[in-house]
C-alpha cells in the first residue's frame, strides 16, 4: 500500500486514481493561504492557528503529493515549480466551488443575483456611477456588495472568483485575467496646514529633499504606484516613511495632520486644496499618471446579474472616448 510512511519525499505516489477522494482539501486551502501570505507565520496569523499546525499541514500535503512545494529557511521563502502549479490549479478549483451556491440561486426568470465589486480605495469615476445607476434601474432585484481593498487584493479576489469584478491600479497584468482601462488619474505631492512648506509658492523638487513622508502600501518601485515611487526617489525624500495605509482617506488624514508630505490623486485632492486643508507641492509639471482598470476573470461562470453589470460597464467604456475618461494632466502651477 502506498502511504506517506512507505514513500520518501520526492517519490511520486502510486497511480491509484483515487487521490481526488482521499486528499484532504483543507490542506490545499491552507497551502493557498501560505503562498498568498508568503510565509507560514503570516498564514497562521490569517487563519487564527498556531504556526506548528500550519507547518504540519504543509508537510502532510507534501508527503501526500510526493513533491516539495515550498523551500523555507532563514529569510527565505520560495515556492517550487510544483508548488506554483498546484497553486494555480487550486485557485481555479476553489473559485469554482465557492460559486456553486451563487449559480444555483440564479435560477429565477427575473435577474436577482448578487454582484461583488472589489475596488481600490476611493475610485472616482462618473462612468462607474452611471453604470451602477442604470444597472439598478434595469435589475432592481439584483443586489450589490462593494469591498474596498488594496489593488493587489483586488486582483487576488477576482482571480479566486471571490469578486465578480475588480477595479484597481495594475502593475503587471495577469495572463489569466481580462483588463479594460476605466480612467487615468494623476498624482501630486501634498502637505497639510501644519507643514513648513504649506502656502509656499514656486517650490522646486529639490525643496522636498529630506522631508518626512506618508504614502500608500503600493508606493514601491515593484508595485502599482511605481511612477510615484520614482518621483519620490528623484526628490530624495527621507527614506523613513512615517505613515503607511492602503486607504486613500487615511493617507489624506495623515497628510492633513502634518505627519509628512504624501501623494494623492490631484482631482481627488482638489476640494481640500480649495478648502485650505491641503497644499500642492512639486512636481507641478508632468505629474505621475496612473491607469485604473476594470479587471475580470474570463474563466468565471457569472450569474446573470454579474454578466449584466460587467457587460454594461465594458459597453459604457467602449462608448466613452478615452479623453473623456482621462482626468487630464493639470496645468502647471506653483501651488
Amino acid at each position: 500500500m502506498d502511504t506517506p510512511a512507505t514513500r520518501k519525499l520526492g517519490e511520486p505516489p502510486a497511480p491509484t486514481g483515487g487521490m481526488v477522494w482521499s486528499l484532504d482539501w483543507n490542506l490545499i486551502r491552507t497551502f493557498l493561504v501560505i503562498v498568498e501570505e508568503k510565509g507560514v507565520t503570516a498564514a497562521a496569523n490569517r487563519l487564527g492557528l498556531k504556526q506548528p499546525t500550519i507547518s504540519n499541514a504543509l508537510r502532510r500535503l507534501e508527503d501526500r503529493l510526493g513533491k516539495r512545494l515550498v523551500v523555507r529557511g532563514p529569510g527565505r521563502f520560495e515556492v517550487t515549480p510544483a508548488g506554483l502549479l498546484l497553486f494555480d490549479e487550486a485557485v481555479e478549483i476553489f473559485g469554482s466551488i465557492s460559486r456553486m451556491g451563487i449559480l444555483i440561486r440564479d435560477m429565477d426568470e427575473e435577474v436577482s443575483g448578487h454582484v461583488t465589486l472589489a475596488l481600490a480605495s476611493h475610485v472616482v469615476s462618473p462612468v462607474l456611477d452611471e453604470v451602477l445607476a442604470g444597472f439598478h434601474q434595469r435589475h432592481p432585484k439584483a443586489t450589490l456588495g462593494i469591498e474596498v481593498m488594496t489593488s493587489r487584493d483586488v486582483i487576488q479576489a477576482v482571480r479566486q472568483r471571490q469578486a465578480s469584478v475588480g477595479i484597481c491600479l495594475v502593475h503587471q497584468k495577469h495572463p489569466q485575467l481580462d483588463y479594460n482601462r476605466l480612467f487615468r488619474e494623476y498624482f501630486g505631492f501634498f502637505c497639510g496646514p501644519r507643514h513648513r512648506l504649506f502656502g509656499k509658492r514656486n517650490l522646486k523638487l529639490a525643496d522636498l529633499r529630506g522631508e518626512t513622508s506618508v504614502s500608500f502600501k503600493t508606493d514601491r518601485l515593484t508595485d502599482a504606484l511605481r511612477p510615484v515611487a520614482l518621483i519620490r526617489a528623484e526628490a530624495r525624500l527621507d527614506d523613513r516613511v512615517v505613515g503607511v495605509s492602503s486607504s486613500l482617506e487615511e493617507v489624506r488624514r495623515m497628510i492633513v495632520a502634518g505627519l509628512g508630505i504624501g501623494p494623492l490623486p490631484i482631482h481627488v485632492a482638489a476640494r481640500d486644496v480649495e478648502a485650505g486643508l491641503l497644499w500642492r507641492l512639486p512636481p507641478y509639471e508632468a505629474p505621475p499618471a496612473i491607469d485604473i482598470h476594470v479587471v475580470s476573470n474570463p474563466h468565471t461562470r457569472f450569474n446573470r446579474a454579474e454578466q449584466g453589470l460587467l457587460s454594461m460597464l465594458n459597453q459604457r467604456i467602449a462608448e466613452t472616448p478615452f479623453p473623456e475618461r482621462d482626468y487630464h494632466e493639470p496645468a502647471p502651477d506653483a501651488g
